[in-house]
């Protein structure tokens, strides 16, 4: 697009009617000149002309009316109306109206009837233009933003879509693929919604869990009011803990909110108790106007060295016996947890890069795969739900995330008896299957699945040379073909590796060369002379 005019367009376009028409096409070819654009009528250049020919907008159609057939405005507006609605007899009236009109304007009858015919047919979807352009502006606005300011664009979005967990999740993966990252809350800098600092983007503190909106204001209002918290201790101690309880100070705990003062999160938990106890009794002396030993101690300290008593004072707050901390896998459990997203890391992170070479689909894009489709995808087990049929079968189905997004699979008896021992929560597998969609909503049926650290590779390492030879290539095109199975079970990808000096590429084989064993098919390649191995899609 080149305007905001040809944006409309496309977006009046891009609906079930224009695209089954073929409409899109023509338009494309129209504006860059690779295809004639022709008028019925002369009359109709001044109207068609901004859509380069193509009836886009139903003002189109009653604009034609008006300046070839007479029309009022109101006239017009029933005309489109009708044939928007298709009510037949109102139609026959029109064209009745729309052939007398253009009569008195000298276009003969055959011609007029073909015109009220075209228009008829392109009544069926023609867009309201005001509508059209309301959205381009708003596309372009956006458009814009993302282009000169994806940091501050994006965390607006994330802000915005806070309570859709699907939206944001998605929204996250797209920070992820334009290099945005996006960080855990942080006690000190976060605000209420997501916020935009240099090329990151930090977590809101709306987005934790079980921190409601009376202990975030709470927090904030400490914060501006004496500076950043220090510790754990200086925070219980600053905060009213009847606001913010124990449950939001668990909560930003677990979620990594409080990683600067120490990144043992096990640690912090161990404290909280006795930390609360502490500041709960030094909140009661100043309600009372005591004051505590420890505090005057600090305080004269303090005067003596001129610096404030606040550091020494939580110093003296008690603390647990040291404990290891959580492992990795919990620390992410605990932020799904809390944030509803993996977001210091993910457990399917390690797998993103090398997983490009299966040619996976992103569980966002499952939507726009058609019912039947033969897909497969890396994945994690959220949830599974096990079910005995009528038959006394065993089936399951299943919660499945990835970096992009969730979705709903099943796995049908004949599936299920084969990969059952697989399905488990915080499993981490890839899995081969087809689309479907039920009651609107999109599915995964898996039909097969393999753990992602026992997924094996065939790479067969060839030079520029070889891979320009046909010969060769027919010969290495035969040798995978008799590694197929004609069962469907063949699902070890292959992989060439083609080197030139210090730079090499990755060239994935079609899903028609996938081999159904390892092991033998790198034999069988070796055998023919070519260099193979078996390499895992994981590496460590």
């Amino acid at each position: 697009p080149s305007c905001v005019d040809d944006i409309a367009s496309i977006l009046a376009l891009y609906r079930p009617g224009p695209l089954d028409a073929g409409l899109i096409p023509k338009f494309i070819n129209r504006k860059h000149g690779k295809e004639r654009i022709e008028y019925d009528r002369e009359e109709l250049e001044p109207i068609l002309k901004e859509t380069y020919g193509v009836m886009v907008y139903q003002e189109q159609i009653m604009r034609i009316a008006r300046e070839l057939a007479g029309y009022s405005l109101g006239e017009a507006d029933l005309l489109r109306r009708a044939m928007g609605k298709k009510k037949v007899s109102e139609m026959q009236k029109h064209r009745e109206k729309f052939i007398d009109g253009t009569a008195k304007n000298g276009i003969p009858k055959k011609i007029a009837t073909e015109l009220f015919t075209m228009m008829e047919k392109f009544a069926e979807y023609c867009f309201n233009k005001s509508h059209s352009m309301a959205y381009a502006y708003v596309t372009y606005q956006t458009s814009y933003l993302k282009a000169n300011y994806p940091v501050e664009y994006m965390a607006a979005l994330l802000s915005a879509n806070s309570g859709n967990q699907d939206k944001v999740q998605r929204y996250i993966a797209t920070c992820t693929n334009m290099n945005i990252d996006v960080e855990s809350p942080d006690i000190n800098r976060s605000e209420v919604d997501f916020t935009p600092i240099g090329n990151t983007i930090l977590f809101g503190l709306s987005a934790v869990r079980n921190l409601g909106e009376g202990a975030i204001d709470c927090i904030l209002a400490a914060r501006n009011e004496g500076g950043e918290f220090k510790s754990l201790a200086d925070l219980c101690d600053r905060v009213s803990l009847q606001t913010v309880n124990r449950k939001s100070l668990e909560a930003l705990i677990l979620c990594g909110a409080l990683d600067q003062f120490n990144p043992n999160r096990h640690q912090h938990m161990e404290d909280l108790k006795y930390v609360i106890d502490w500041a709960q009794s030094r909140a009661k002396d100043r309600a009372s106007g005591q004051s505590n030993i420890f505090d005057f101690l600090g305080s004269a300290t303090s005067e003596d060295n001129g610096n404030s008593n606040s550091q020494n004072t939580h110093e003296t707050a008690p603390s647990a016996p040291p404990v290891p901390d959580y492992s990795s896998q919990d620390k992410l459990k605990w932020e799904k947890e809390y944030l509803g997203f993996y977001v210091s890391d993910h457990p399917l992170k390690a797998a993103q890069k090398s997983s490009r070479l299966l040619s996976p689909i992103s569980l966002n894009d499952l939507a726009e795969k058609r019912e039947g489709t033969s897909i497969s995808a890396i994945v994690m087990i959220s949830e599974v739900k096990q079910i005995i049929t009528k038959k006394g079968d065993r089936m399951a189905v299943l919660q499945i995330e990835d970096l992009t997004g969730q979705a709903e699979a099943v796995v049908f008896p004949k599936n299920y008896a084969q990969i059952g021992a697989l399905l488990e929560v915080d499993a981490r597998l890839i899995v081969w299957g087809k689309a479907d969609r039920r009651d609107d909503r999109e599915q995964f049926i898996i039909e097969d699945a393999e753990p992602i650290d026992r997924v094996q590779m065939v790479m067969v390492e060839l030079t520029p040379q070889q891979a320009a030879d046909i010969h060769l290539r027919d010969r290495l095109r035969n040798t995978l073909r008799e590694q197929v199975r004609d069962d469907n079970r063949s699902k070890v990808p292959v992989v060439a590796r083609i080197k030139a000096g210090k730079h090499h590429r990755f060239v994935p084989f079609g899903q028609q060369f996938r081999v159904s064993d390892c092991a033998a098919a790198v034999q069988a390649l070796n055998t023919e002379h070519f260099t193979a191995r078996a390499e895992p899609l994981l590496r460590g």
